[in-house]
Order: C-alpha cells, then structure tokens, then sequence
C-alpha cells in the first residue's frame, strides 16, 4: 500500500485539538477539527478556512495556449481577460466527463488550470495526448498550495491584511502577486461552499505561515479552521457537483447540471458532437433534488423508483446542516425530473417516499463571489 500525499499544512494539524484526518484519493486530509457541523455553521454565519492543497495546479502557456484550451474545455476561453477565471469542464468524444475544472487567464497567451486532486495524472495525460504545437504546460501541483477562506466575513477578515481592494473584486475575478504574511499569493474570489470567499494560491513553503496568520487574525470574526466534510456538506446544499459523483466518465456536464458552462455556439471541442446530439434528442437523464417524505437519509449510489421502476440513484444525500431536511441530489431518469413528482428511495431495502424538490437547497444573497 503506497503512502498517502500530505500538504504543507499536516504538520500543523496536531496543533488543532480534535482534528481527524481521512485517506481522501490518495491524500491524508482534514475531514473535521471541531465537527463538521460546527464548521459548516461557521462557513454559514461567519467563516471557515480550508487547507485544499491537494488541488492540482497546470499552468499552460505559449502562442496557442488559448485555442488549445478552447478545444479541450466546454466553456468559451476567448472570454476571459487577464484578472478573469472560469469554471470548465473537460470531455471526453463521447459526451462524458474527464474533469471539471477552473481556467485561470494569467496573461495574454498564459493560463492556470485547477483540477480535481483524484484526477492530476489522468487529467495530465489527457492534455499531453492532445498537446498542439505552440503550448507549454508545466504541472506545478507540488509546488502550489491552496487555501480557502469562506464565509460572509471573509472579505473583513482578508481586507486588512493586503495592500489592494478586495471590495472591488468581482465573482471569478482574481489578483496576482499580492503580500499576505510575506508570501506572493494569486488571490481569487472563487470558492466551493455556496458563500462569499476567496481562495488563495502561493508557494507551498509559504503556507504555514499564511495559515497560521489567517487564523490569528480571524479568530475576533468567528473564523475556525474547516475540513473536508464541511466542504462536502456546503457544496452539496448549494448543488455545486463532485466530481465522481454529480459528473464523471458516464455523465455529461448536461445531465450532471452544469449545462449553462457548455457553450455549444463557440466553435469546435472534444465532446461537442455528442453533447449537440443529447441536447437536441433530450438529455435522458437529470440531476435534481429530493427531499425525504419518510423518515430516512438518502445516501450516495441509493436506487430511486417510480411506479415500481428504478429510475435513477442518489448521486449525494445527507441532512442539511442549515435547513435540517434529509436531502439528496438524484441523476433520475428525464420523465420523473419535474418539481413535485413522488419517487420512492430504497434505504437499506425499504423503499421509502420521497418527492423532487427544487435546486439548490441554499442560495445566499448575493454579495461578492459566486461558488464555484
């Protein structure tokens, strides 16, 4: 058995009383310091800060580097200006997913891809098999550390600290070569959670020493470090997808709810044949929510039924730490997606009643960045 990937920051965890770490794809990571819901009512009311430095970080560049990008993601690139990111995703000629992802315009001809930590090497090798002529990619996933400051006071505990305007920066927008503890960091208003936040981008030698400062600072705003179940419960009741679960190899970023970043008019890319096809005939399935009528949880990979036929599964479910509802997010068949059908869960054997719910299950007012 391999040893397990650590960041920077795992020396500091033990500083943390109550911390549980967790082998997440590879990495030993955080699941929870204090307790995931403690954590997620902190990301909800106040702020919460996450160690996501298992990320991968490609950074792509050279004259070609923007129709190279353009054929290998979904979304339209020559949007972007420098200071803009977006959310992708790639696909393979079938329609189906390799990854979701962040493209980041550095500079006029250079770029930062951000990528799943599960799928670094498989992501790598697909743009190396499809490298053009006139681009350079360079994977600097080691070398990167990644920290997440989310949560409605992110931007008061943050604004202090950096000798630039973080109020004027926009969704997707982000700043390069910025001072924050003494560390250059590329800081972006982005985020996984359904709040306001940034993440912030710097040398992985330098990330103890941020971490440590942020939460120092924080602490007056309610500030607490954050892990991974946190992270999966906000995303989740913001209908932001995992990748694994909400898209993968067998689902479409039109099935898997991501279809408004699939911008089918831009010009060719791989995938785009089948997802023009799917469109036109009807996506067959989608992603949708579902709330519990009978007292259980749905979970992951649970089968979904209607009028006796399994329809579809749970992709993710739990109860929702802000709402306090059992909700899951379903891939069910086309015919049974609308608002308000009665579906039935199979919960360890027993079929229980259920009923389609709008999505997403939280939407803050809307301030600053938008998640993901």
């Amino acid at each position: 058995m391999s040893e397990l990937k650590r960041t920077p920051l795992y020396p500091l965890y033990a500083d943390i009383p109550g911390v549980r770490c967790i082998d997440f794809g590879g990495w030993e990571l955080p699941v929870q310091f204090s307790g995931i819901h403690k954590e997620h009512e902190a990301v909800r009311e106040a702020a919460g800060l996450f160690d996501v430095s298992h990320m991968g970080e490609f950074f792509v560049s050279g004259p070609q580097a923007e129709s190279f990008l353009q054929r290998m993601t979904v979304n339209d690139v020559t949007v972007l200006v420098p200071g803009q990111a977006q959310y992708s995703a790639m696909c393979y000629p079938d329609g189906g997913v390799v990854d979701d992802l962040l493209v980041y315009k550095l500079a006029e001809a250079s770029y930062m891809l951000v990528v799943n930590a599960s799928n670094i090497r498989k992501d790598w090798e697909w743009l190396s098999r499809h490298l053009a002529d006139g681009v350079r990619m360079t994977d600097k996933s080691d070398d990167t550390a990644l920290l997440a400051l989310q949560g409605p006071k992110a931007e008061d505990i943050l604004a202090p600290l950096v000798d630039c305007d973080l109020t004027q920066l926009g969704a997707f927008h982000f700043l390069q070569n910025v001072s924050l503890f003494g560390a250059s960091v590329l800081i972006s208003r982005t985020g996984y959670t359904g709040e306001d936040g940034f993440e912030i981008y710097l040398p992985a030698q330098d990330a103890p020493a941020v971490w440590t400062g942020l939460l120092e600072r924080g602490v007056a705003f309610g500030l607490i470090p954050a892990g991974l179940g946190a992270r999966d419960t906000l995303r989740f009741e913001a209908k932001l997808p995992l990748y694994g679960q909400e898209l993968s190899q067998d689902i479409s970023p039109l099935e898997g709810g991501i279809g408004f970043f699939v911008k089918l008019g831009k010009g060719d890319f791989i995938g785009k044949d089948a997802l023009q096809r799917q469109k036109e005939s009807g996506v067959p399935r989608k992603l949708v929510g579902v709330e519990m009528i009978d007292r259980g949880i749905p979970r992951s990979h649970y089968a979904v039924y209607a009028g006796g036929e399994r329809i579809g599964e749970i992709t993710t479910g739990t109860q929702s730490p802000t709402l306090k509802r059992n909700l899951g997010l379903a891939l069910l068949d086309s015919r049974f997606a609308a608002v308000g059908t009665q579906v039935e869960v199979d919960v360890r054997g027993k079929r229980l009643q259920a009923e389609v719910v709008p999505v997403p299950f939280y939407k803050r007012a809307r301030k600053g960045a938008d998640s993901k």
